[in-house]
């Protein structure tokens, strides 16, 4: 198998690809949640794994953080994720509101030498809706120096409400 290379084009199944590691990621910590597992290192897993905090800063706007919308490092993205972090008062953990099911469309996807930029709707189902919890978002992906795409950028927020 050939080692990846960081300096390598990414592709659109790369970004496809991230984009079904986070969903199986997100429903692995409301699982592990549901029972009664270690949830908060599942979520730090996720973290570690997918974003790019070993590059830098990560530029996340969380879908339902109001008060603290912006999110710019390490712990304030866990925090968002799994909650019980006094710093951020509002947050409840997203991850842990029962997902059992999370979908994605995208809009576009663009892909640049060095980093690919996805955009649309993902669908969210717990096994108490009727309805999925549509979401928009944003995210932007980079290749870290070993050749992983990470998450640089993730922007979601609920829809317009007319």
């Amino acid at each position: 198998m050939r080692k990846k290379n960081h300096k390598e084009m990414i592709t659109k199944q790369e970004v496809l690809n991230i984009q079904k590691k986070w969903s199986d990621g997100l429903l692995k910590i409301a699982e592990k949640h549901l029972n009664n597992g270690d949830y908060n290192q599942e979520a730090i897993n996720f973290i570690e794994s997918l974003y790019a905090y070993n590059l830098g800063e990560v530029l996340f706007k969380p879908t339902l953080a109001s008060d603290s919308q912006f999110r710019l490092d390490q712990e304030s993205a866990l925090s968002y994720f799994i909650g019980a972090n006094e710093n951020y008062p509002e947050d409840i953990g997203f991850a842990l509101k029962g997902w059992t099911n999370i979908r994605w469309e995208n809009a576009g996807i663009q892909i640049f030498s060095d980093c690919a930029i996805a955009m649309g709707n993902y669908y969210f189902l717990d096994e108490q809706m009727v309805t999925e919890l549509k979401i928009e978002f944003s995210f932007v992906y980079k290749k870290d120096l070993s050749g992983v795409l990470k998450i640089a950028l993730h922007d979601s927020h609920l829809p317009h409400q007319k």
